[in-house]
């Protein structure tokens, strides 16, 4: 046990160093950038835009913010402004699929995946949903009730202040980062050397077939359903370097949890805004399973192709 233990730990703090030399610069840069013009310089920039996904220009400011930094950034800007239903559903959609863009993309993109490949997906998704509930969806005119949360800003001055501010906030997220990876690694490490996570692989089998990956990637996608993209790569990591999980397989995973990644906290957080939540998640499953089982389709046909194309070459060149 002792063994199990230490072989957990220092998997946990592999992965904490690994995962925080991206989270700490780009927590401290975007937390310096929010208390300087370069955040509403880019805030006026896309607030033309807004009209064409049923939103107002002021809702420019929580896309931003929740896109650079993460979901509870987005939403305490959210209940800063008078939105309508419509446009805080619209908004929680958007964020759903691509808050914390910078950190989580770059985090997942530890595993081998395109950068710019899942950043593309979670905003193409964000986009392409808002515009779709704007054009479908004619109700949710009346104004947003904020029940449960309300808005705090915090003033700050001058550049040792904003730098002190930025310092804090990474290193209290690098902190909770190990807080939650450390022990998360410890037990799957007791976990993989009892037996039961390939018993647990062999359970969630059907699904990630369904999707049209191999079981040995069931744990990639529990990580990321149930903690996150930022919090399951280090599980991630260790999925691709030790169960063998194959390049097609993490781009499908990746695929399917840029969609629908922690699918319950992230639902959750949105009731207080007083927006039906179920539709939300609804949203977020169902485009997760057919876009990765669209990929993985046309994926399997291209190689097929390709290996007949190989097989009648290597029947010429033998005759």
């Amino acid at each position: 046990m002792a063994g199990i233990f230490k072989r957990g730990l220092q998997q946990g703090l592999q992965v904490t160093w690994t995962l925080g030399k991206v989270i700490f610069p780009i927590t401290l840069i975007v937390t310096i950038l929010q208390h300087t013009p370069v955040l509403p310089w880019i805030i006026d920039q896309i607030s033309p835009i807004m009209g064409l996904l049923g939103l107002s220009g002021e809702a420019a400011v929580p896309l931003v913010l929740g896109n650079s930094l993460n979901l509870y950034a987005g939403i305490a800007a959210i209940v800063s402004f008078d939105f309508t239903v419509k446009e805080v559903f619209i908004l929680a959609v958007m964020l759903s699929f691509s808050h914390n863009l910078f950190i989580e993309s770059t985090v997942a993109a530890r595993v081998g995946v395109s950068w710019w490949f899942i950043s593309g997906i979670r905003v193409s998704l964000a986009l392409i949903s808002a515009v779709t509930i704007n054009l479908l969806w004619n109700g949710g005119a009346e104004q947003a009730q904020y029940g449960l949360i309300s808005a705090s800003g915090v003033e700050l001055n001058g550049w040792n202040e904003i730098l002190l501010q930025g310092f804090q906030t990474a290193v209290v997220a690098v902190v909770q980062l190990a807080l939650i990876v450390i022990p998360l690694m410890v037990v799957m490490q007791y976990l993989r050397e009892k037996g039961w996570l390939t018993i647990f692989s062999d359970k969630f089998a059907p699904f990630t077939r369904m999707l049209g990956m191999e079981k040995n990637t069931s744990m990639t996608l529990v990580a990321g359903l149930t903690i996150g993209l930022a919090y399951g790569a280090g599980l991630m990591i260790q999925a691709v370097e030790e169960d063998g999980v194959s390049r097609r397989d993490m781009y499908l995973a990746l695929i399917f949890l840029v969609s629908c990644h922690a699918v319950v906290e992230d639902t959750l957080i949105f009731i207080p805004l007083g927006i039906p939540v179920l539709p939300l998640l609804l949203i977020r499953l169902v485009t997760a399973i057919l876009l990765t089982m669209t990929v993985a389709f046309f994926w399997r046909r291209i190689d097929n192709q390709k290996r007949k194309d190989t097989s009648h070459e290597h029947s010429y060149n033998t005759l």
